[in-house]
């Protein structure tokens, strides 16, 4: 992996598995689950020059990378809750790259948005522990990658938020942080 690809993917680029358990999903599960608190910790003690420095060259700084942590999970979250609702939904794509360019995600207190992501698991979770397999098998129609089930959403998220906290306990890591 070259040193690019390894500050932009940490854990490497996300491969989903087809499930076979449901202990196998449970862990996914678990892995969203302690996402908002791994989000903190890796923030924790980070001060304000330190959050608004980037993770890597043209990247996010830490404080957008937060906010779109936010951004995409409450955007996965309604995606969920539509799937399990409608019929093969078409959802809506965002443009995540402006959204982390809008006023808010410079000037806004990083706690917020950890805030709203502890809340916002809760509820997810939640979802997430009272759905079946045949619920995991449901898909959802996204105009980027066509029809998805919510199975490969779940492993997608697992990484995402693993992927983001990699980010910046990385950056950590390089600065002697």
């Amino acid at each position: 992996m070259s040193s690019i690809e390894g500050l932009k993917y940490p854990i490497g680029r996300f491969s989903n598995v087809v499930l076979s358990s449901s202990e196998q999903r449970l862990a996914f599960i678990e892995t969203i689950e302690a996402c908002p608190s791994n989000l903190r910790a890796s923030a924790r003690s980070l001060s304000d020059v330190q959050l608004d420095s980037c993770y890597r060259e043209d990247g996010w700084t830490v404080r957008q990378l937060i906010h779109h942590m936010f951004d995409s999970h409450a955007n996965a979250y309604i995606r969920f809750r539509l799937a399990l609702t409608e019929h093969e939904p078409k959802i809506t794509a965002y443009n995540e790259a402006a959204w982390a360019e809008l006023e808010d995600s410079f000037s806004v207190p990083v706690s917020v948005s950890l805030d709203l992501l502890d809340g916002l698991h809760v509820r997810w979770v939640a979802t997430l522990r009272s759905m079946s397999s045949e619920d995991f098998a449901r898909n959802l129609d996204h105009p980027e990658i066509g029809l998805v089930d919510l199975d490969t959403m779940l492993q997608l998220y697992a990484w995402h938020g693993l992927h983001h906290v990699a980010h910046i306990t990385s950056l950590k890591e390089r600065m002697g942080w």
